[in-house]
């Protein structure tokens, strides 16, 4: 029996899994072979949900009805007072776009709006695929260690000014996956001046904003308004990456294309599950309980944080060290002769060599958009029970650190995949 031609769209031929989900169904494969595996790939939020939240879910459980395509309008609202509360900003609950997941929202913008994609690099693995799909061109923007893998308003403007009306979408993405790096608010102003000066439209991806060490995290919108879309959701703050809930935040002047967005939406997902928006109403109001989940889930963030880039720095590898969310970005370049004896020429081999000799799963720099050849690579230090380490943190006082004898009970899974991989680099 003859079977059907195989008739691919050209953007969809040979595009490969997404590498964090590949990283993480390889790793589970090995795990079901009886391998001990380590799972530093794919950045999933260790903690659980707060219970608030999981509460409301659970009581609306029952909610079966077709949402409006924008988004609950309490949800909306939760959204707003989210952003009046945290960043002083005011927006119209009628801009509020919510979807299964901030991953699809920006899928759509990508094919609605016209223009280029700005990626500055390294970057989160899925933005150009998207762009790719649906016929985008997408240029990089390079960034240096030199400047902590942060985008510089130099780099923006010497690529704007070679051809200033050109309309153009840039992916800023802080805390940043995946270096764990974020931008200072000086660092911000000058951005948006920039983006000002060319009316360069900026997708401000801000879903890592809670997981700021400092908790003192602050939107780009302040500066540059008129011309922000705010992505967040469910999926990193609050631990429910599963649940598929993300939302953009719109200008009153950016209307049209929330209006070009959501007539997108009517045609694909419809609407977002009706009870996780029930859900989400509750993790957008906050509270003491909620307050208390995201200190708690700072701390002992930062302190792994700490203790992770110290390992790495002691092995020499070149590495910043970050200021929210749970990833690292290390450049292993010290140790590229002795991987080329060992035969490897890249960081995609790299990785690949390292989860087959020692069950570290992480992920190679090129992933994430850097060249081939450079050694670096993304750590996302999660592979531990976060609600046991929520649990224990709340015994100790607030002023009081998490210590290394903590990080070593509670965290010892991400302490000897970090061992075992500098074991590894080092050879």
């Amino acid at each position: 029996m003859n079977s059907p031609d195989v008739n691919l769209n050209l953007n969809v031929r040979c595009l490969p899994l997404s590498a964090t989900l590949f990283i993480n169904e390889l790793s589970n494969k090995l795990k079901r072979e009886g391998r001990p595996i380590y799972k530093l790939g794919l950045g999933q939020s260790p903690f659980p949900v707060p219970q608030p939240v999981v509460d409301e879910l659970i009581t609306n459980a029952y909610q079966k009805d077709y949402l409006p395509v924008l988004g609950l309008y309490s949800l909306s609202e939760a959204v707003v007072d989210y952003y009046r509360r945290s960043q002083n900003l005011e927006y119209s609950s009628e801009n509020i776009l919510v979807g299964p997941g901030s991953k699809e929202l920006m899928f759509i913008i990508q094919l609605v709006y016209y223009g280029d994609l700005i990626i500055p690099t390294p970057s989160w693995v899925s933005y150009a695929p998207q762009a790719h799909i649906v016929g985008r061109h997408v240029y990089w923007l390079f960034t240096k260690k030199e400047n902590r893998w942060l985008l510089t308003p130099e780099e923006l403007d010497r690529h704007c000014r070679q051809d200033p009306t050109r309309p153009r979408l840039l992916i800023l993405n802080y805390p940043n996956n995946p270096t764990g790096m974020t931008y200072s608010r000086d660092e911000l102003k000058s951005l948006a001046q920039v983006a000002e000066k060319y009316k360069v439209l900026i997708l401000s991806d801000e879903i890592y904003g809670e997981l700021n060490f400092n908790g003192n995290h602050t939107s780009i919108a302040k500066y540059y308004p008129e011309g922000t879309i705010i992505s967040s959701g469910l999926s990193k703050w609050c631990g429910a990456g599963g649940w598929r809930l993300g939302t953009f935040i719109f200008p009153e002047n950016l209307k049209w294309l929330l209006e070009g967005m959501s007539a997108v939406a009517s045609e694909t997902f419809t609407s977002t599950s009706a009870p996780i928006q029930y859900a989400g109403v509750r993790a957008f109001k906050g509270g003491m309980k909620i307050e208390r989940y995201l200190c708690q889930s700072r701390r002992v963030l930062k302190s792994l944080a700490d203790s992770v880039y110290q390992k790495l720095y002691s092995a020499g590898a070149d590495v910043s060290k970050p200021n929210g969310a749970f990833y690292m970005f290390p450049d292993f370049s010290k140790y590229k002769e002795n991987f080329r004896r060992r035969g490897i020429a890249n960081s995609r081999e790299f990785c690949e060599k390292l989860l087959n000799e020692t069950g570290v799963a992480i992920l190679p720099g090129s992933a994430f958009g850097r060249p081939e050849n450079e050694f670096t690579a993304r750590i996302a230090y999660v592979d531990f029970d976060g609600s046991r380490a929520l649990a224990a943190a709340e015994q100790i006082p607030f002023e009081q650190e998490i210590d290394e004898r903590f990080l070593e009970y509670y965290c010892e899974r991400v302490l000897k995949a970090v061992d075992l991989l500098c074991e590894f680099a080092a050879n």
